[in-house]
């Protein structure tokens, strides 16, 4: 330890993790003076009477009010104490004290970015679940921000104070962890990645508070929200001005159109694009769905050309046909059987809610199809590349 990092705080949330805490505590403190213990509602032991003696603060919350708000409330008293960055390590012994050294080196050449522990999950004591659920946050943040990282999850991360206390947050259980990397995006923060060790102990050692149905329902309900923010056409409030901007079409023309062909074109991200494309493409957007795609591809970070290839194939007739004949049957329990160009776009006026209706049935199917196939397809691609 030494005075330049006087002002980087560790900050450990704990609940009901009373075998590993003091350990983590300890070996915390041979890399930073100032160590945090957010005790949130334990009550498998006297979290102030087990640390006593490890020269550590420790702030209690009276009940579990979850792990977002144990990181907030570390925010809130760091930012107090005049800290500049926080690094929040989780105490269920998941975490390696000794990477602690990584994050610091980082923040010594970079004191504006979030920095995030990548977990190595190449080892086979490593829950299925955990490494879905790892590429599932991974996805969503790529979607909202545009931002690649390749650990999502981790807990194991250092923040830059002021910047993210400026930051609004409505989460304050595991759902805070995603939250708070897609707001900071949006406020124009940067996020980098440092590859760090893990334990995981065997299933019957392992202790968890990650209670599936609800956290997941959380998570789901923030990705929920985020996703309806970025559809919103007015822009995120910037706390930082970016370093670098982005392509010019009018600085460098060539240079953009090369980032356009290439943005997103994982098999994921290409998949979630011909999706979106097809998605609205089928639905009765009569002369606007070039706009809408390209639109909702730019406020989601989807590669545009592949959505606006793809809309391609719901050219009339066939698709505005077929949502027809699908609606009229819905409304009047039998087939359209006089179908003709006048019949279906002479009368489009008393046609459309028929569309409509056929389009909210088409659409889904036809959106998850077209996903699956690009993903496959550009999956062996790039395989045989």
């Amino acid at each position: 330890m030494n005075e330049a990092t006087d002002s980087i705080w560790c900050v450990i949330p704990v609940y009901n993790n009373a075998a590993t805490i003091k350990d983590i505590a300890l070996k915390s403190r041979t890399y930073l003076k100032n160590v945090v213990v957010i005790d949130d509602g334990s009550n498998d032991a006297d979290i102030q009477s087990l640390l006593e003696d490890v020269g550590v603060t420790i702030l209690s919350h009276p009940e579990n009010m979850g792990k977002g708000q144990a990181i907030l409330t570390g925010l809130e008293y760091v930012r107090a104490q005049g800290g500049r960055h926080m690094i929040t390590i989780d105490a269920d012994g998941q975490h390696y004290p000794h990477d602690i050294a990584k994050f610091i080196s980082l923040i010594q050449e970079d004191e504006t970015s979030i920095i995030v522990g990548c977990r190595d999950f190449s080892s086979s004591t490593i829950p299925g679940s955990s490494k879905f659920g790892r590429a599932f946050s991974n996805f969503w943040l790529r979607v909202e921000t545009g931002v690649n990282l390749p650990d999502t999850q981790s807990g194991f991360r250092a923040y830059p104070v002021d910047l993210v206390s400026s930051i609004k947050f409505r989460s304050h259980h595991y759902d805070f962890e995603v939250e708070v990397l897609t707001r900071a995006v949006w406020a124009g923060l940067k996020l980098r990645s440092v590859d760090i060790d893990v334990y995981y102990a065997s299933p019957e050692e392992r202790i968890s508070h990650f209670r599936p149905f609800l956290d997941n329902l959380r998570i789901s309900h923030v990705h929920v929200g985020l996703m309806g923010r970025c559809l919103l056409p007015w822009p995120h409030r910037k706390l930082v001005i970016p370093e670098r901007a982005g392509k010019s079409l009018f600085r460098d023309p060539r240079a953009f159109f090369v980032s356009i062909l290439k943005e997103h074109s994982t098999p994921g991200g290409l998949a979630a694009a011909a999706a979106v494309g097809i998605f609205l493409a089928v639905l009765p957007l009569i002369s606007l769905h070039t706009v809408a795609i390209l639109y909702v591809a730019m406020r989601l970070n989807l590669n545009k050309v592949m959505a606006l290839s793809i809309q391609h194939l719901c050219m009339p007739p066939f698709v505005p046909v077929l949502c027809i004949e699908i609606g009229y049957y819905i409304l009047n329990g039998t087939w359209l059987t006089e179908v003709s160009l006048d019949v279906v776009f002479g009368q489009i006026p008393t046609r459309l809610f028929e569309w409509l209706l056929g389009s909210l049935i088409v659409a889904p199917i036809a959106a998850v199809i077209a996903g699956v196939v690009v993903f496959f397809i550009t999956t062996v691609v790039r395989k045989r590349g």
